[in-house]
């Protein structure tokens, strides 16, 4: 049907022909993360029991999202018109929220032909079965996925890494791709990995050219991950063994990925050893900010959000009989571990049940490319050689939707791009893909249907404002009390007063 770099490189020419320079990073200075969510359909006349890779299929990008921030709980606003969180998947799943919008308006309306058909029940659509979605991203979501083993046999930053490491969720691990406030990345040319092949084999560790010794604290430095601060040889063999789940003789682990992102209040916290007992896995995590607390989940946590829930959110369930689920992730080339992804998206919550109908823990699949990024951190270093000054995480995110009318955005520190303080608050200074613009959005789908065609959710009494209809989505509500109860329960949620805007 269809191969992970099929889908890379379809992300990445959408990404060089549909996306403006705008808010693209500063050439040889700065890096981003791109995020994107495939529609798969298909080709017409082809015979159902056809074995899956003979299936011919059109794929086609439905939305797509850059960016490598998210503000800290002091930005956060009450009135719904600030991204707190623009990590690219992300952006990439709200601006997905919006083209959902889009189709259910042309459902309802009958103008154009819709990926939604009507459902079993009065006001309900569901997505037409011959269509699926899959999620691609250019480097391992922050979290829990991100902490992956570095084997010794490993030569360059991309190398997928054995799929035997990490079958015990609670296991203990350290280490990971990315890295504080800004996703910091999957591809770390600075790590003890991409060092280790400029340094001849024997020599004492040194200052190299546009990094630092393996194993040398990056102190508060502002970018890349966060690198291990004692040598391999702190580590035991038992401790080695417990990680990589292969006896002492199979492939050593010198030590592992960190993530940047926090263990969330309530959680059991990280080790902090030195090597491998620097995490622990299968944890809830916050993305970091710098001296301002963040309460944005790790992307590892809300794609098992949405393994479960489904991508649409709780506003959008009021018209659909069943969730939008993911049927794959694909990753770009960076390092990347697939058990660690198997164990993040889906085992964390493999034992969740009592769900209401329609709603299950998804059997995802999961794949890695074998194409980079030419704008991912690794390519850029890779390319600026000894040019002087820092390699920066680019500030802007770019939100594109394949709807007619004004499919992009871009913003910075989560309002459009040059917002001034002066214009905060204003109609002007909304992004297109924030909470009260996509609530807006929602209210015009509804408008736009006659009250006795609503589906019964909508019609039990009169909301106004954005919490109560969220609340009134009830299907949704009870499986994510369910998926907090049984897998996820110290996730941070935002208080209710923070979703009291119309």
């Amino acid at each position: 049907m269809w191969t992970p770099d099929e889908i890379a490189r379809l992300c990445y020419e959408h990404y060089g022909s549909r996306l403006p320079k705008q808010g693209k990073p500063e050439p040889n200075r700065e890096w981003t993360l791109l995020a994107a969510v495939v529609k798969i359909q298909p080709l017409a006349g082809q015979a159902c029991d056809c074995p899956d890779k003979q299936v011919q299929v059109t794929k086609e990008v439905v939305s797509m999202g850059t960016g490598t921030k998210c503000i800290g709980q002091s930005k956060m606003r009450k009135s719904g018109d600030i991204l707190n969180d623009s990590h690219a998947e992300v952006i990439a799943r709200r601006s997905f929220q919006r083209y959902l919008l889009h189709q259910l308006h042309l459902a309802a309306t009958r103008k154009e032909d819709s990926i939604f058909i009507p459902g079993t029940q009065r006001g309900l659509w569901k997505l037409r079965p011959d269509l699926s979605f899959l999620f691609f991203s250019s480097h391992t979501p922050c979290g829990d996925a991100s902490i992956i083993p570095m084997l010794e046999f490993e030569d360059q930053p991309c190398y997928p890494v054995s799929r035997d490491w990490a079958h015990n969720p609670s296991v203990e691990a350290s280490g990971n791709p990315e890295a504080t406030e800004d996703k910091r990345n999957c591809e770390d040319p600075d790590s003890p990995v991409t060092k280790k092949m400029r340094l001849e084999p024997g020599t004492p560790d040194r200052k190299v050219t546009n990094g630092v010794a393996p194993h040398q604290s990056f102190g508060n430095r502002g970018s890349g991950p966060i690198p291990p601060s004692g040598s391999s040889s702190d580590v035991t063999s038992e401790e080695l063994a417990t990680v990589t789940g292969t006896a002492p003789s199979g492939p050593k682990v010198v030590d592992v990925y960190r993530t940047g992102a926090k263990c969330v209040p309530g959680e059991v916290g990280d080790a902090g050893k030195p090597g491998v007992a620097y995490h622990r896995v299968g944890l809830l995590r916050v993305k970091p900010g710098r001296g301002d607390r963040t309460c944005s989940m790790s992307c590892s946590d809300k794609l098992a959000r949405w393994n479960v829930l489904g991508c649409q959110g709780s506003l959008l369930m009021h018209f659909l009989e069943e969730p939008v689920y993911l049927s794959a992730v694909v990753i770009g080339k960076c390092p990347y571990s697939q058990e660690a992804m198997q164990r993040a998206l889906v085992r964390r919550c493999q034992n969740v049940s009592s769900l209401p109908k329609g709603f299950g823990v998804q059997e995802i699949k999961i794949q890695q490319s074998d194409l980079l990024f030419e704008q991912s951190r690794c390519a850029v270093q890779a390319k600026r050689a000894d040019s002087p000054g820092r390699l920066v995480p680019c500030g802007a995110a770019i939100s594109w939707s394949a709807v007619p009318e004004q499919p992009l955005d871009v913003t910075a520190s989560g309002f459009p791009q040059g917002t001034t303080k002066k214009g905060i608050g204003s109609l002007q200074a909304r992004s297109r893909i924030s909470k009260v613009e996509l609530f807006r959005s929602f209210q015009e789908l509804l408008s736009s249907i006659s009250e006795d065609k609503w589906p019964d959710s909508l019609r039990v009494r009169k909301l106004e404002t954005y919490q109560e209809y969220k609340e009134a989505a009830s299907a949704y509500q009870e499986a994510w009390s369910a998926l907090r109860k049984q897998a996820f329960g110290s996730w941070i949620r935002n208080p209710p007063d923070y979703h009291q805007f119309k």
